[in-house]
């Protein structure tokens, strides 16, 4: 056991000491607050993109096309604790249906790019990015647009307008024009080569240490709003029920068993910063949003250390 810990320390330990040096630089401001938009944008820009261009373009996709039980289990998983921190919010904690919503979203959506990618690439290496970055490809669609329609369209219905700012969001964002870009490149069987190759390496190369030092830096800018008993709420169903119910669905339903592995760990990342621009947006649940990534961030770094555990990485 002692020797498994031990393997397990190696995978996260590095993963959130560059992230404590994100929070370090911002609270000393050795990095300030133009730093950290930069880096962020550089990192959901550019870095990460160039990452799932470059793993998807040479990916080796699994063999008797896409194992469904592998969506079904981490999107039933998604939109139960979606529900359950929907109706806490409204029935225990007396928030409007508007803050419920965002609790709700918090709740099921996770932080795929800036914690998410580093921790099951080093947890799962290659075999893990397929699976990752096709449950990344949908992701943040699926989960946005739910949590717009209800946030919007529960009394008067949701606009055209929405729908058309939904989808030119959704058309512009850098991560899902990586991945179109790397799947089309795997169909079309391009591959970067030569100088381009070493270009794209390179900024791939920088896309995790960037990511998790930009985690860092948005931890000491979001810090913790206020709102503890629903921000504790929403970690305790995103870093233990949510990753729990993928766990038990994976064992029932078909899929290979890195897939298996690499679900059930992407559903035990800490709440996303979506959560929170998306609350800032809707102007609701705007400290909780804030204090669950902050929270969530924290009390993950043994959660997933348990579930590394409980799926035998390491």
């Amino acid at each position: 056991m002692t020797a498994r810990l031990a393997e397990i320390a190696l995978i996260v330990l590095p993963i959130f000491a560059l992230i404590g040096v994100g929070y370090v630089a911002g609270w000393t401001r050795h990095l300030g607050d133009r730093a950290a938009d930069g880096l962020s944008e550089y990192v959901f820009g550019l870095a990460v993109p160039v990452l799932i261009f470059k793993t998807l373009s040479e990916a080796k996709l699994p063999e008797g096309g896409q194992p469904w039980g592998y969506w079904i289990a981490y999107f039933t998983g998604a939109f139960i604790v979606f529900g359950i921190g929907f109706v806490i919010a409204l029935r225990i904690f007396r928030r409007g249906h508007l803050e419920a919503v965002m609790q709700g979203f918090a709740s099921g959506q996770a932080n795929t790019v800036f914690v998410g990618v580093p921790i099951i690439l080093k947890a799962f290496g290659e075999e893990g990015a397929v699976p990752l970055f096709l449950l990344i490809a949908i992701h943040l669609p699926i989960m946005t647009t739910a949590a717009t329609i209800l946030a919007e369209g529960v009394e008067s219905g949701v606009s055209r307008a929405t729908l058309i700012r939904l989808a030119k969001a959704l058309a512009r964002n850098p991560i899902l024009i990586g991945i179109y870009a790397g799947a089309i490149a795997k169909i079309a069987g391009i591959e970067a080569t030569g100088v381009a190759g070493q270009a794209v390496d390179m900024i791939a190369a920088s896309s995790v240490p960037c990511a998790l030092v930009s985690m860092g830096l948005a931890l000491r800018r979001y810090g913790f709003a206020g709102d503890i008993a629903a921000s504790l709420t929403i970690s305790l169903l995103k870093l233990v029920v949510h990753p729990l119910l993928v766990f038990g669905l994976t064992r029932v339903l078909p899929m290979p068993p890195v897939w298996a592995g690499v679900a059930v760990v992407f559903a035990a990342m800490p709440c996303g910063v979506n959560a929170y621009l998306l609350a800032t947006h809707y102007r609701a649940g705007v400290a909780s949003a804030a204090s669950a990534v902050s929270l969530s961030t924290l009390i993950s770094l043994f959660t997933i250390t348990a579930w590394l555990y409980v799926l035998g990485v390491g």
